[in-house]
């Protein structure tokens, strides 16, 4: 009996035991080379997505409203139409038929102004959601969108929730 006592004793102790030193590691920061130029693909600089990122930016703090198109309150197909439509380019209103307008790109390869689409419901692949790249270097993809829980805002393709929603990505400039 005094042996069980014993073994029980030390198995609590020995599971019990926490380290008292904190380990804390830090990631370094690092520059990335963007490898779009080694391909022969280079980036040129687009003056109309310039414009068509600084109009969506207009809108950032702007409330979600489903079907909106002004600072009242915007949708995020809303958000793609409203930018585009600044500098006179015609796109559809839905995200589904945005979906299917211009050409597919793959997401190593976007730039500012390009049009990214999102399932964001649960269990589905359909598209719902769209945004505009706001910032694309290798490894890092911003884009602004109108969110139902935010509004419009800027997120980053790193995020993982963003991460996981991503179908495709289009150019329509």
């Amino acid at each position: 009996m005094k042996k069980i006592a014993l073994l029980l004793l030390l198995m609590i102790t020995f599971s019990n035991c926490k380290s008292s030193k904190r380990i804390v590691t830090t990631k370094s920061k690092t520059a990335k080379i963007d490898s779009r130029t080694k391909n022969n693909t280079t980036t040129t600089y687009n003056p109309q997505a310039d414009k068509i990122v600084n109009q969506a930016l207009k809108y950032e703090g702007v409330k979600y409203k489903y079907g909106g198109t002004t600072t009242k309150g915007m949708d995020c197909s809303g958000l793609i139409v409203t930018s585009f439509g600044s500098e006179d380019i015609a796109l559809p209103r839905s995200t589904g038929d945005l979906s299917t307008t211009g050409d597919w790109v793959d997401i190593k390869q976007v730039v500012k102004g390009d049009l990214l689409f999102f399932a964001t419901r649960k269990n589905s692949r359909k598209v719902n959601h769209v945004g505009i790249v706001t910032s694309a270097r290798e490894g890092f993809v911003e884009f602004i969108h109108s969110s139902t829980s935010s509004g419009v805002m800027v997120s980053n393709m790193a995020e993982k929730y963003w991460y996981f929603a991503f179908v495709q990505a289009r150019r329509v400039l």
